[in-house]
């Protein structure tokens, strides 16, 4: 049971969680519906563990020359790939009926898009293209605005924010796993811009990205969603993330300076989203 427990990605599955919640509460102007929060957090679970599973199936080969991948359930034989598939299914279907339940369909539409995206796109699609990164971004900034709809039930501004704020912060985000991450990604012949384009390169889109990341974050302010304890903690952090960015281009060992940009990476996001609840204008 626990390797069907593992194929679900959990850690994937918490930290979108915590996006998820972020943007319900920060559509939830007029009060906190605990039950709809429930079953959007539930609805939502159930499909990104589904889209993982079938992650896992299409890269049980790829997985097999990763280091850091090679003892996953699939990839090590532990589970077969059948097995896997009508997992996955049963998954998808039962957080499809939550959100068609408990939600709307325009965030059972958002969830979905998602999933397609990081399935149909993203997984099958990583190992053939540099812009593999750019493609899973967006299936991973659908999680907070799936949120944001289930209150608001509209597609609007706010959402967009969310969605912006989301793809700019996962694009240095996932260029530090990779930086780190350098000698698997070259031994499993997936091409992410480091391997491709070299480290300046890599560097000079991780300070653009990260600069562009803070001005969305801002705009929520700007725009009325959040107040100006939000907008501080934000601005503190995103000046952080920048300069150690920066330094990038002075380390003598990418390896070390990839893994701290990426521990920093995940405090900013983890502040921002507990921050939003405590700070809405």
């Amino acid at each position: 049971m626990i390797n069907y427990y593992l194929l679900t990605k959990p850690g994937i599955i918490l930290g979108n969680l915590i996006t998820v919640a972020a943007g319900f509460l920060l559509a939830s102007t007029a009060g906190i519906d605990v039950g709809l929060f429930f079953a959007t957090l539930m609805g939502l679970a159930f499909i990104i563990a589904s889209a993982c599973v079938f992650n896992n199936f299409i890269d049980r080969e790829v997985d097999k020359k990763m280091e850091r991948t090679k003892k996953r359930p699939l990839a090590a034989g532990l589970i077969s790939g059948n097995r896997a598939i009508v997992f996955a299914i049963f998954l998808g279907i039962i957080g499809n009926a939550l959100l068609l339940l408990f939600t709307n369909l325009l965030a059972l539409l958002v969830a979905d898009i998602g999933f397609f995206i990081y399935v149909l796109l993203y997984s099958l699609w990583k190992c053939r293209t540099i812009y593999g990164t750019a493609i899973g971004s967006i299936a991973g900034a659908t999680p907070p605005v799936v949120g944001y709809c289930a209150v608001s039930g509209r597609f609007d501004l706010g959402a967009i924010l969310l969605f912006a704020i989301l793809v700019l912060w996962q694009m240095p985000h996932f260029f530090s796993i990779a930086t780190y991450r350098l000698a698997d990604y070259s031994s499993a012949a997936i091409p992410v811009l480091p391997v491709q384009k070299g480290m300046k390169r890599t560097k000079v889109h991780m300070v653009l990205y990260i600069a562009a990341f803070m001005v969305a974050t801002l705009m929520l302010t700007l725009f009325h969603y959040t107040g100006y304890i939000y907008l501080a903690v934000t601005l503190c952090l995103g000046l952080a993330w920048l300069l150690l960015c920066l330094k990038g281009f002075q380390s003598t060992n990418d390896t070390v300076w990839g893994r701290k940009m990426f521990i920093l990476s995940l405090v900013i996001i983890t502040a921002l989203c507990v921050v939003i609840p405590f700070d809405l204008a």
